[in-house]
């Protein structure tokens, strides 16, 4: 038997990549508190955008983009920085972190689907059952959470609508991995970075000025201001790096199993730093949801 090279780092940026996301996606839940939601997302992509300065430039020896890559960065942005941000910003603003991790649990079903009818990628029935698994055990957060009853789900402030912001954050998010696994081939992370950033920033430029004018920005405290170069540094620049590396290697069904990292770390958050509680069923779930991602990432064997 022969085992297959296990892409260990590539792993490791995906992982990271979305636990980071699932951090912000949590802690974001502090910004709209103080900042109205679309100047938030200008100013998360104007910091970004200074940061990452550099990486816009074509590197010696990378082919130039062609109208298809200029096309697909497009799309990456408006659906995975964008459409997301505004989704997922309005809908936590609605509802609980941990709520939030409950329903971004999704991804990884989407990810695969998209990748089967998209890229044409085959779905080994154990990524299968990792994505099952991811899916199955972030849903038992929500049990943990609120305890099954009918009722308790629509206790969330404007419930029924900051979910359906977040499913729709979901189904962007799935675009922006089954996108960016068409972009990694052509063009470079840093530099996919900064362009979708860049794509998101123009997009937002009118809604967030419009917000701006009327915003009383001395009212903002030094430590929001911290969490804001944060959030900014983390969602557009350090998270698609990651996300678009470790993308190289991997095929994007098998890495939409990494975007569980995502309601695990947003219900981590969820729970340090917003009080959320946090019961027996949730660590069952959380193990039941690794147990997923070591299904879908174990070395395969062949004969």
């Amino acid at each position: 038997m022969i085992v297959h090279p296990v892409p260990w780092l590539s792993y490791l940026c995906l992982a990271s990549g979305m636990a980071l996301v699932g951090s912000y996606v949590g802690l974001s839940k502090i910004l709209v508190l103080v900042l109205p939601i679309f100047l938030l997302a200008w100013l998360r992509f104007g910091i970004a955008a200074v940061a990452m300065a550099g990486w816009v430039k074509r590197q010696p020896g990378e082919a130039p983009l062609s109208r298809h890559d200029r096309w697909l960065l497009f799309l990456e942005s408006f659906f995975g920085n964008f459409l997301f941000s505004v989704c997922m910003l309005f809908g936590v603003a609605r509802t609980s972190a941990l709520a939030a991790g409950v329903i971004m649990a999704a991804i990884p079903a989407v990810v695969a689907i998209l990748s089967r009818f998209i890229l044409n990628e085959r779905i080994a029935p154990r990524v299968a059952i990792g994505i099952a698994c991811a899916v199955g055990g972030i849903a038992l957060v929500s049990f943990g959470k609120h305890g099954g009853g009918a009722g308790a789900a629509g206790s969330d402030a404007g419930g029924l609508v900051g979910n359906l912001l977040l499913l729709g954050a979901v189904s962007c998010e799935a675009i922006y991995v089954v996108l960016g696994k068409k972009l990694t081939g052509q063009v470079s992370p840093k530099r996919i970075s900064a362009l979708i950033n860049l794509w998101g920033l123009l997009l937002v430029t009118p809604l967030g000025l419009w917000q701006a004018m009327s915003f009383d920005f001395a009212g903002v405290s030094a430590a929001h201001w911290w969490l804001l170069l944060f959030y900014s540094l983390a969602a557009s620049m350090v998270t698609v790096w990651l996300w678009m590396t470790g993308l190289k290697h991997v095929p994007a069904s098998q890495a939409g199993v990494f975007t569980v990292m995502l309601p695990v770390a947003a219900a981590v958050v969820g729970v340090v730093f917003l009080g959320e509680r946090f019961s027996p069923a949730q660590a069952a779930a959380f193990a039941l949801a690794l147990a997923g991602v070591v299904l879908a990432t174990w070395p395969a064997r062949r004969a």
